[in-house]
């Protein structure tokens, strides 16, 4: 089984950008997933992958993601997908020994900026790099499918 440990904050401020490596244009859509299961496609560059993620709560879910042809992930995106597409940008950030990756979101989610720490192991000690903001790994508005169906624009 594949397993993603991934921790979720938000982000304070612009400190962040001087110390960003490389950074990738990301859309992604949905598909009408299950209570299980969120099902969706994604294109960087001039690639493409289909990914399914375990709709559990919390910091550990199950994550499949495959490689998938370009034309097929594009012709996805604009006839197969639900709601608004995700739009962003992913920056990469090194902090004491762990690749942070910072999601600058676009289009229906502008405004959202969001920092994300894949580890090892739930208990993995990391470092806090002074712009990281709040936790956000147990509140389902900022998964990437919940923004999908409930854009941070229309948040209250």
């Amino acid at each position: 089984m594949a397993a993603e440990i991934e921790r979720k904050f938000l982000v304070n401020g612009d400190a962040w950008r001087a110390d960003v490596d490389r950074s990738m244009v990301v859309r992604q859509g949905y598909f009408g997933g299950t209570e299980r299961a969120s099902i969706r496609v994604r294109v960087s560059d001039d690639r493409a992958w289909l990914n399914i993620k375990s709709a559990t709560l919390g910091i550990s879910r199950q994550e499949y993601e495959y490689e998938i042809p370009l034309d097929d992930a594009e012709e996805m995106l604009a006839g197969l997908c639900q709601g608004p597409l995700i739009e962003k940008t992913r920056h990469y950030v090194r902090y004491a020994g762990h690749l942070w990756e910072i999601d600058e979101f676009f289009g229906d989610n502008a405004g959202l900026v969001v920092a994300e720490l894949e580890l090892s192991d739930a208990d993995e000690p990391f470092q806090s790099p002074g712009w990281l903001g709040a936790e956000v790994s147990d509140d389902p508005r900022y998964y990437n499918v919940r923004l999908a169906q409930h854009p941070y624009r229309e948040w209250s």
